[in-house]
């Protein structure tokens, strides 16, 4: 990120001297104002949405792209396909309200299938259900 800005700013300073320099020599004496402030405002336009793209890309991480689903333990532990849903949503670090707003169902539904993850997976918190969950194979 540090090494982004730094970059950008020598590129501002260096393209700003350019013009400067340009401006001196050529478009005071030929073109008008109005020309010379629309190059410069296409310019940094262009610059500020390449910035913006560049810093607001989102990164996708492959935790554990061999992952195989452990299915004995999860019908062991009783896990079912809604309760595994919302647990692969509490791993992705989700709350409850926007949880329940996914799977279009109440806040109280969620509620009810989180403490019953957290009973199932001998859990006392959102943290520690994906850790066990994740020892058991259940999540990547």
């Amino acid at each position: 990120m540090l090494r982004t800005i730094l970059l950008y700013g020598i590129t501002l300073a260096a393209l700003t001297g350019v013009l400067k320099f340009i401006e001196y020599r050529y478009f005071l004496r030929d073109l008008s104002l109005e020309i010379y402030i629309s190059i410069i405002a296409t310019f940094f336009t262009g610059v500020g949405v390449w910035a913006g793209l560049k810093l607001t890309r989102k990164k996708v991480v492959l935790t554990n792209p061999n992952f195989q689903l452990n299915d004995k333990d999860l019908e062991r532990l009783g896990i079912s396909k809604r309760e595994y849903e919302v647990l692969q949503h509490i791993a992705q670090g989700l709350s409850n309200r926007e949880i329940a707003e996914k799977l279009f169902v109440s806040l109280n539904t969620i509620k009810s299938h989180s403490s019953n993850l957290f009973m199932k997976l001998n859990a006392r918190n959102r943290t520690q259900a994906v850790l066990r969950a994740k020892e058991h194979q259940i999540l990547p």
